[in-house]
């Protein structure tokens, strides 16, 4: 069996890789990735031996390339975590965005069809979902809930997501789809939140909240994610989509406060800066759906996991 794992070299394809890697030994996986800013060179590294592993440096908006690499390795299953995700990006620019999360992803769709494969996972985020208000009773947002992007970033993964989705209707390419909670853990690039405030702890800078920091995200540890995954592969609706939650939602300041008083310093690094545009509030899914299908559940408590994360940014 051939895994080929696209942005390989990513925050959560490099987890994904590694837990694979621990769990399933024989399992052939080539890492596809074109190395951007924000990739990590660890996993790459670290299975550089490994008879089983394939580093490839490459764009998958090359259609080309990517159809050299599928016609050498001929992968069985296909999992796209390359993706442009930052979300400030894309509001300073949308256009790499557009080229990576959806024309990349037709690319892809394209090869999966092309050469055939067993399935095509689409790694999505609850971001295409847009965002309830801070106050209410409002229920969290199923699979079946209406895309409502609020940032170019999440317009251009619900764009895929329907991309993705035709190719099983039009072509029955067999897909999944999977929406994630943002995710935390070793790897993560500097930018994001969370290593944005252990960095400035550690630095002993301001901390940068926006607007007044009472945003509401879910949390999930990255190797959680990286379970559900893998439980979707074996066990999920060929054409379903999974929403990936979590036990553990915060308000960006409690975050923020959290992280200073277990790293103990100072709540007065905390700095509120001016919000950014369309910020979406706040975020809630079910995933009864994944749970049903697959079994799969959280099992790394927030506690536990922030502190491992703290310790890997040390």
């Amino acid at each position: 069996m051939t895994l080929a794992v696209t942005g390989g070299a990513g925050f959560i394809g490099s987890n994904f890789i590694l837990y694979m890697r621990e769990k399933y030994p024989d399992l052939r996986i080539i890492s596809i990735d074109c190395l951007t800013y924000a990739s990590n060179r660890f996993v790459i590294d670290k299975l550089s031996c490994d008879a089983n592993f394939r580093f490839s440096k490459t764009d998958i908006c090359d259609r080309n390339e990517i159809y050299r690499l599928f016609e050498e390795e001929k992968p069985d299953i296909l999992v796209n975590f390359a993706a442009e995700s930052h979300v400030d990006r894309s509001i300073d620019g949308s256009e790499q965005f557009l080229r990576t999360n959806v024309l990349g992803t037709g690319v892809l769709l394209d090869a999966c069809l092309r050469y055939g494969i067993k399935r095509f996972h689409q790694i999505s985020t609850d971001e295409v979902y847009g965002d309830l208000p801070l106050e209410g009773d409002d229920p969290p947002f199923t699979e079946s809930s209406p895309l409502n992007p609020g940032n170019p970033y999440s317009a251009s993964k619900a764009a895929a997501d329907l991309l993705v989705l035709s190719y099983s209707r039009t072509h029955g390419l067999p897909i999944t789809v999977s929406r994630s909670v943002n995710n935390y853990g070793p790897l993560q690039h500097g930018e994001k939140f969370i290593p944005t405030v252990i960095n400035s702890v550690l630095r002993g800078k301001n901390i940068p909240v926006y607007g007044n920091g009472k945003n509401v995200r879910g949390w999930l540890y990255v190797r959680d994610h990286c379970a559900a995954v893998d439980l979707i592969l074996k066990n999920g609706r060929e054409g379903e989509i999974y929403n990936v939650g979590a036990t553990d939602y915060l308000q960006n300041i409690e975050l923020a406060e959290l992280i200073c008083d277990r790293m103990r310093a100072s709540r007065d690094l905390i700095t509120f800066v001016s919000d950014r545009p369309g910020h979406d509030r706040r975020y809630d899914i079910d995933c009864t759906r994944l749970k049903t299908d697959t079994g799969w559940s959280p099992e790394t408590a927030f506690s536990a996991g922030i502190e491992k994360t703290i310790e890997y940014y040390k």
